[in-house]
């Protein structure tokens, strides 16, 4: 195939529309559910698409479909493509409307119990005109957006393994992760408590695969006891607190979440390696829009106040 193939007129941007769509919804019928249009105009289209790049990029099965390595490849172009034009789109409102724009972030419980909310106060008042959008999901998903242009940045944890080189990370400041428990639980009256005097409570721990629950196996060894067995594990920061304060349940959170929280006490045990970096992270070729900068200069700047609130108290 010659690059004349995609520049004849042909290729139309909807075939880009309709091959993200199918990726991102695994079957026709989904896709065709989510772009309002019938089975068959989804078929066709992608027939089309495949006829023009003169290659397959979905395998179809029982169960849905699934992109071939030629189609990884042309689905990463054809994310970036939409991507901008999403952006020329917003950037042409802008101008044409006078106003601001709207900057839409992405959140998970790293940034939402303090940065992110002094991040928006800041912001809005030094542009109250502007619109901010927040959406709150798993590290993964968030990733998905980051890369497809659905939300301009996302504010979270920012982990030392391996990611996508195509996604910027900019760390802002960095807590401790405390062991905390009820202010009425037992080991908050012990003169010296330590995880070994803890090991035999029930506890609440972050889900497996995850960076900090590989970090709290790591500090449990350090102290050469096992991960408690007495355990559940957890993703919902309402349930977690609620189960430590109202349940008896010993968990771990990042310091700032518990210090806001006065039903809980922080326990003076030092899990060594297990902190978290906060920051947030973009898409490195997209332009950030105006109004997506002046959102990121207000980011930093709670950043900074943060950490050096953290240096004091440390």
């Amino acid at each position: 195939m010659t690059s004349s193939r995609l520049l004849d007129g042909r290729l139309k941007i909807r075939h880009l529309i309709l091959a993200v769509a199918v990726a991102d919804h695994g079957t026709i019928l989904r896709a065709a559910e989510h772009l309002r249009v019938t089975q068959p105009a989804v078929s066709r289209g992608l027939h089309e698409l495949e006829e023009i790049l003169q290659a397959r990029l979905f395998e179809r099965g029982p169960r849905g479909v699934r992109s071939t390595p030629a189609g990884d490849v042309f689905l990463e172009h054809a994310r970036a493509v939409v991507a901008q034009l999403i952006l020329a789109g917003e950037r042409v409102k802008d101008v044409s409307s006078g106003t601001v724009g709207t900057v839409t972030v992405g959140t998970t419980l790293a940034g939402t119990n303090r940065l992110l909310p002094m991040a928006v106060e800041s912001f809005k008042r030094e542009y109250p005109r502007a619109g901010v959008v927040i959406h709150e999901a798993t590290p993964d998903s968030l990733g998905v957006q980051v890369l497809g242009g659905s939300v301009d940045l996302v504010v979270g944890r920012i982990t030392a393994e391996a990611q996508d080189p195509r996604i910027e990370r900019v760390s802002l400041y960095r807590e401790q992760i405390r062991v905390v428990v009820a202010r009425d639980h037992a080991a908050a009256s012990l003169s010296v408590p330590t995880l070994e005097s803890l090991v035999d409570c029930s506890w609440i721990m972050p889900v497996a695969q995850t960076s900090l629950r590989g970090e709290l196996e790591r500090a449990f060894e350090a102290h050469g006891i096992q991960t408690p067995h007495n355990r559940i594990e957890c993703t919902s920061i309402l349930t977690l607190r609620t189960l430590i304060a109202d349940y008896g349940y010993v968990g771990v959170l990042p310091e700032l979440v518990a210090r806001d929280d006065e039903r809980l006490v922080m326990l003076p045990i030092r899990l060594e390696g297990v902190s978290r970096t906060v920051g947030f992270s973009r898409l490195r070729s997209l332009p950030a829009t105006p109004v997506a900068s002046a959102f990121i200069t207000a980011l930093r700047k709670a950043g900074q106040v943060i950490s050096d609130s953290l240096l004091r108290e440390g």
